[in-house]
């Protein structure tokens, strides 16, 4: 059996560790599959992890120290910044040395890097006898010199997955000098739910981390308003992040503490029951590569409503077929639809029908075939 080794920088909370884990799953089937993580957050990985798949932890002992450092250095702790600051060099280069070594020295058949960091590693320092792959899930958002530092540090792998066709056009013209070739592979549900949201019950759901380009301020916004039109309805808003707090004071500030929840970070059971008990699916994302929250909802036949400046909602969301994308963040747009679709149930049910038909493409069997078609066609 052929190893895959999955090279990532954590196992804890996060969109590409979710991912991650959900990959490692998928193959533990098909290979012998490993994970190298270069910090150990916690003491077991925050995503369920099939039994079958190994993990390589580097520094044990050791975690990223920026928060620290920057709380310091807020509060004019001058001897502790400077502590914090040469704890973080140290770190910096222990997080090089100890992955460039476990690069050089692997014995996988396959791997994949996770960031641009571990991709430009990998290119570098990964045996020529090995299928070397880059994978990307943050879009590049018109940023010239972020997508120029990804072209840089891939170009001497043999494949990039992209995680939407968007992506995959673009960085199919700026890799043309070089021998990498680019693939698309969307991110999968995990499961596939049998059973559909009723779509009776009076709640509106949003699930993500809670940081400053998902826009929960830009929701909260719009709930006093629908607080006082719609008191009968409730808004759920499911993650956490470092924007919690200050969500929780605007909160309290608009008086919203019966109109909204926030349940902070729920592992997949709670969430999928959340949804299940869900009408309407909200996303107000300055930016979203792929949108694995709005399939999970789709498959749960919620309708969904976000701004199209999240590219990854372009992708899966038609307009007016299985939800709404609003132009240019116009929030009084946004909010009519919002209401349209709580006044309106048939509506809603004709959506939601929609949604969960047009997400079974990234059902895990499908991103299974699309995975192993791949390994197996381009081993060495």
């Amino acid at each position: 059996m052929k190893k895959v080794s999955i090279l990532a920088l954590h196992l804890g909370y996060g969109g590409i560790e979710k991912c991650i884990v959900s990959l490692a799953n998928l193959l533990a089937s098909s290979y012998e599959v490993e994970i190298i993580s270069i910090y150990k957050l916690y003491e077991k990985p925050v995503f369920s992890l099939s039994p079958a798949v190994k993990i390589r932890y580097l520094l044990e002992d050791r975690k990223p120290n920026r928060e620290a450092f920057r709380e310091a250095f807020s509060k004019k702790k001058i001897v502790t910044a400077l502590k914090e600051g040469m704890k973080g060099v140290k770190t910096l280069y222990l997080r090089r040395k100890v992955m460039v070594e476990a690069i050089e020295t692997s014995d996988a058949d396959i791997l994949i890097a996770t960031r641009d960091i571990l991709d430009e590693w990998l290119s570098l320092y990964g045996k020529e006898s090995a299928l070397k792959i880059g994978w990307e899930h943050n879009h590049h958002h018109n940023n010239e010199k972020y997508a120029r530092d990804i072209v840089r540090s891939c170009k001497g792998l043999d494949i990039l997955v992209l995680v939407s066709k968007d992506l995959e056009k673009f960085y199919k013209k700026q890799m043309r000098p070089y021998p990498c070739k680019c693939i698309y592979i969307p991110n999968m549900l995990e499961t596939f739910p049998r059973t559909s949201a009723s779509l009776l019950e009076k709640h509106l759901i949003s699930v993500g981390r809670l940081s400053p380009e998902k826009g929960y301020f830009d929701l909260l916004s719009l709930a006093p308003y629908l607080a006082k039109k719609h008191p009968d309805w409730h808004l759920d808003i499911v993650g956490d992040g470092k924007e919690r707090k200050k969500l929780d004071e605007k909160i309290k500030k608009e008086h919203l503490e019966s109109f909204v929840t926030l349940h902070g970070f729920q592992n997949s059971k709670e969430i999928a029951k959340l949804l299940e008990a869900s009408s309407i699916y909200l996303m107000t994302s300055y930016t979203e590569s792929f949108g694995i929250v709005l399939i999970e909802a789709m498959s749960h036949g919620l309708p969904c409503i976000a701004y199209d400046s999240a590219e990854g909602a372009r992708e899966i969301i038609q307009s007016g077929y299985n939800g709404y994308l609003i132009k240019n963040r116009n929030s009084t747009a946004y909010l009519k639809k919002v209401e349209d679709l709580m006044k309106k149930k048939e509506v809603r049910e004709e959506l939601g029908k929609n949604a969960k038909e047009s997400v079974r493409k990234y059902s895990r069997k499908h991103v299974e075939k699309m995975w192993l078609s791949l390994l197996q066609r381009s081993s060495k």
